[in-house]
């Protein structure tokens, strides 16, 4: 499982070196199998400046080639010879100057050389947006602001972001360190224990609140023991597009790869808090109403990646009225997910049986990242506050309204059991005595309530 240390520092204020705390985490049992380095625009653009084009002409031995003189802020204008259509004299651009190395999208590296073109010196490139990095744009070279100096590096720009990659090797027990949530807050209780004491930060959802009631999609959950519970919501008017890049950068350290705000926003929650969560488009819901239940052996439904798969009769679907659209807890359907035509998204957030989602997952040879979640147990009392979450999100970075109330169907309300800890038993499995207090501290910072204390133990009060 990967980890973002940026991320992890959106939940706890740490200064320590990545190493430093890569150490804690294994000593607490999040093993730290390595830690790499993630760049937003790998190589992060060194060797690139701002050039100031102060001339440009026809190449002598080209028709489709110019010479140009650039401004780099050295003592002397170098010659660049360019291809692109837009080249004109006035510009500020980027030029990755003699000596720079750039890569390719597939992360292959090329060098900048002095050379000549068709009998013309070149000591440099005046790069497009692709050549960067910086996107996909390949019509012409880079037009930067007026404002900016010759000679100016490219990587105080733009913003590119630096981070550190913790690989954690999760066990199957440790369903509760499935998110950068879970790792802060094991965090936190490490750190108390050196006497250092920070402030958890959760994901606000103060500013949820719901726009309209103008689009109402039913639901009903047909077998509530596969689905214990099932929340969801509309949110309608939204514009479909390409991430922000702090959320694109995000995703991308942990190595996922950005696919639309909305889609990215439901992935973006789900390794934040655990939780995951599936975006329909609404328009493709038939009839206006969500029905949880399992379909007879034999039904063929397509999945997202293009293939027909059969059901079993114990698999749990989502349908609307007249169709399957998603294989609960496991993946999503090719004809109901959120395009760039959508506009308005049934958004769910469910708790489903951890058993059933793992023999579904293996009966089709399929391993997602929902249901590597749902088939160790995530916390059910999480389910409608990422839905909250996820809500806030994807209306700050694609507009629209929450246009429903909170569907919250829970069958199964959690128990409290009290459970007694012995001193004796703690010391007999871990090997060595641990002090009382500490016993206590470590317990009240993972927010496991101690009710009460004797000379032998510890009563506890355990939600299950």
């Amino acid at each position: 499982m990967k980890i973002s240390y940026n991320w992890l520092k959106q939940f706890l204020n740490l200064d320590w070196e990545a190493a430093e705390t890569g150490a804690l985490l294994t000593d607490l049992g999040l093993e730290v199998e390595g830690i790499s380095n993630f760049e937003s625009v790998k190589g992060s653009l060194e060797g690139v400046v701002v050039g100031h084009v102060l001339s440009c002409g026809k190449h002598p031995n080209a028709d489709r080639l110019k010479i140009t003189k650039v401004d780099i802020g050295s003592e002397n204008p170098i010659q660049i010879v360019c291809g692109a259509p837009n080249v004109a004299e006035g510009q500020k651009v980027p030029v990755a100057t003699a000596g720079t190395t750039l890569y390719t999208k597939e992360g292959e590296s090329w060098q900048i050389k002095k050379g000549k073109i068709r009998g013309e010196e070149s000591h440099g490139m005046i790069c497009a947006e692709d050549e960067l990095g910086l996107g996909d744009s390949h019509e012409g070279i880079l037009i930067l602001s007026e404002a900016l100096s010759p000679g100016t590096p490219c990587h105080k720009v733009f913003e590119i972001e630096h981070d550190q990659v913790f690989e954690i090797g999760l066990t199957p027990n440790r369903a509760d360190a499935m998110s950068h949530f879970g790792v802060a807050r094991d965090l936190k209780a490490g750190l108390e224990q050196k006497e250092i004491q920070k402030e958890l930060l959760t994901p606000s959802t103060s500013n949820f609140s719901i726009d309209n009631r103008s689009l109402k999609i039913d639901v009903e959950v047909e077998n509530n023991s596969l689905a214990p519970r099932y929340c969801g919501l509309t949110i309608s008017n939204i514009i479909v597009q390409e991430s922000p890049d702090w959320l694109k950068n995000r995703l991308k350290a942990i190595g996922l790869s950005p696919i639309n705000n909305v889609v990215d926003a439901t992935n973006y929650v789900l390794h934040e808090l655990g939780q995951p969560l599936h975006a329909f488009d609404a328009a493709k819901i038939k009839g206006g109403e969500i029905v949880v239940k399992t379909l007879p052996s034999g039904t063929r439904f397509t999945t997202l990646d293009g293939v027909e798969r059969e059901l079993h009769n114990e698999d749990l679907m989502i349908c609307d009225s007249e169709k399957p659209m998603c294989i609960a807890g496991v993946f999503g359907g090719i004809h109901s997910g959120v395009t760039e035509h959508t506009s308005s998204i049934f958004l769910e957030s469910a708790y489903f049986d951890p058993i059933s989602i793992r023999k579904t997952a293996k009966r089709h040879g399929l391993n997602t990242d929902a249901s590597f979640r749902f088939e160790r147990g995530i916390d059910i009392e999480l389910t409608e506050y990422a839905l909250k979450r996820a809500a806030v999100l994807i209306r700050e970075i694609a507009g629209g309204e929450i246009s429903s109330e909170v569907v919250d169907l829970f069958s199964k309300k959690p128990n409290e059991r009290q459970v007694f800890l012995t001193f004796d038993k703690i010391n007999s499995l871990i090997g060595q005595e641990i002090p009382r207090d500490t016993i206590k501290s470590i317990l009240s910072s993972l927010e496991i309530k101690v009710n009460n204390d004797t000379e032998s133990g510890l009563w506890l009060t355990i939600t299950y």
